[in-house]
């Protein structure tokens, strides 16, 4: 009886410990297909030895990557722009040297673990916070340009610290988390301000002498010979662009330095405004026959500055006209609707207003380029075609810079590259967009501005817009050259 009792015993044990090896190979083999260990049925070796394999194999994969995130962490120390790294909790991971100096962060002690700590709770400032959410929402690239101002605990140091622009290019990484490249645009912001500042300066210097030769050059003209008349009508056209294209400059500088803080806005109704923009170039459509056709309502109020968006429609009106062939149309269409995703992050509904002309249009290569200040489409920065001679712009100068020719010219051919950049200027200062092109059907230039409504609700408006001067058709005077009076 002994003798059974200890051989079934000894079944039981030899059948729990056979069920324990089955089980224990079932898992190793488990383990090893998560390991991704190649050929894990038909390898000679045991499983034990598959493990230890591929665990030696992890291990020398694990160290190459730990080698390459040092490498990569060594760069990005040296790196000139900063780096930080976020968890999905908008905690800060680690951040750069350069990164700890335009955030005028405190690095962590030596030796000693640096906890993550929220973004916000390090670094005050919104704008950062808002481009990390919007890089992980969106799953793409993100790029933002901000004023950052630096807190100090220390009270002896808030009167030393200084603002300064920063841009920001926030990168989605797996796990919620997000990498934020940080660059000073600050001294480009100066050498721009400089450059304005310098050619306000010599504009504003520019004013009194211009303003002296036309006055003689106007004095003298009525007491010369006719034959020398043309010489002095030719000074004056010269002097009168010289004086707009001051004026140009000094309305950029303007612009620049209010921005939209002193934008005067109120409710305009924009059809009245186009009308009083067109009313007041008669003069320069009339004599190239240049017709007007208007698309849209009669009524849509905007909250805008009427002086200034009256100067953008003058001046896509007067491009309009000069560049349009005789006997054509300017169209002008108004309409509703959202700003381009490409262009504009809001989704507010706001006006769209298109002015496109027959002319010839932009050429693709300088697409990119017709907002920028003096910028013309003619490669020799000449303002007659190439082949023009030297005896022709003598004898035509009076006329070359003038707003109406007997054909089409290429655009920016005359114009100084001021015009452009204004409405640009005057566009973004209303938070809108402008865009450039060419219209699929006439082929002219195609001027799209896009500027927030706000919701403002129709209202009377049958009078022309106050401050606007219209100015009626007058015939020229018989010792001036109409060109002049329409410069």
């Amino acid at each position: 009886m002994g003798i059974l009792d200890f051989l079934l015993g000894l079944l039981i044990g030899l059948g729990l410990l056979c069920w324990q090896q089955i089980r224990q190979r079932q898992r190793l083999t488990r383990l090893l297909r998560e390991l991704r260990a190649a050929d894990v049925e038909t390898s000679p070796f045991s499983a034990t030895s598959q493990l230890a394999l591929t665990v030696a194999h992890q291990q020398r994969i694990q160290q190459q990557l730990a080698a390459e995130v040092s490498t990569y962490r060594s760069i990005l120390e040296a790196a000139p722009v900063g780096y930080l790294h976020l968890d999905d909790e908008n905690r800060l991971v680690w951040c750069n040297p350069e990164a700890r100096s335009l955030l005028d962060l405190t690095p962590a002690p030596p030796n000693q673990p640096e906890n993550p700590r929220l973004l916000l709770e390090l670094v005050r400032s919104y704008e950062l916070d808002d481009l990390v959410e919007q890089a992980r929402n969106s799953k793409t690239l993100c790029q933002k340009d901000w004023v950052f101002y630096p807190v100090s605990p220390d009270v002896l140091q808030l009167t030393r610290q200084r603002s300064y622009v920063l841009r920001g290019y926030a990168v989605p990484l797996p796990k919620q988390h997000v990498g934020v490249f940080l660059e000073s645009r600050q001294e480009s912001v100066q050498l721009r301000q400089k450059l304005d500042r310098w050619a306000s300066d010599v504009a504003h210097e520019l004013k009194t002498p211009l303003t002296s030769i036309r006055l003689i050059a106007e004095t003298l003209q009525t007491r010369l010979d006719p034959a020398l008349r043309g010489w002095v009508n030719r000074l004056i056209g010269e002097s009168i662009r010289l004086s707009d294209l001051v004026q140009d400059l000094l309305d950029l500088a303007l612009i620049d330095r209010e921005s939209s803080q002193c934008l005067h806005l109120r409710q305009v109704n924009l059809p009245d405004l186009v009308q009083a923009a067109w009313l007041n170039l008669e003069p320069l459509s009339r004599k190239k026959q240049v017709q007007l056709s208007y698309q849209g309502p009669e009524s849509l109020p905007v909250q805008i500055d009427e002086a200034r968006i009256y100067r953008v429609l003058m001046n896509l009106l007067d491009n309009s006209i000069k560049y349009s062939p005789p006997w054509e149309t300017v169209t002008v269409r108004i309409s509703t609707g959202l700003a381009e995703e490409s262009t504009h992050s809001s989704p507010e509904t706001g006006v769209w207003l298109e002015v496109f002309d027959a002319g010839t249009g932009f050429a693709e290569q300088d697409l990119p380029h017709v907002f920028e200040r003096f910028y013309r489409a003619d490669p020799a920065r000449s303002r007659l075609p190439p082949n023009c001679s030297a005896s022709s712009e003598a004898s035509n100068s009076s006329h070359s810079n003038s707003s109406h020719s007997s054909a089409a010219e290429p655009y920016h051919r005359t114009s100084s590259g001021l015009g452009l950049a204004i409405v640009r200027q005057i566009v973004e200062a209303h938070q809108g967009i402008v865009l450039a092109s060419n219209h699929p059907e006439t082929g002219g230039a195609w001027l799209r501005i896009w500027l927030p409504q706000n919701g403002l609700e129709p209202e009377p408006h049958k009078q022309p817009p106050d401050g606007l001067e219209i100015k009626l058709y007058e015939e020229p005077r018989a010792d001036v050259g109409s060109a002049n009076l329409l410069e």
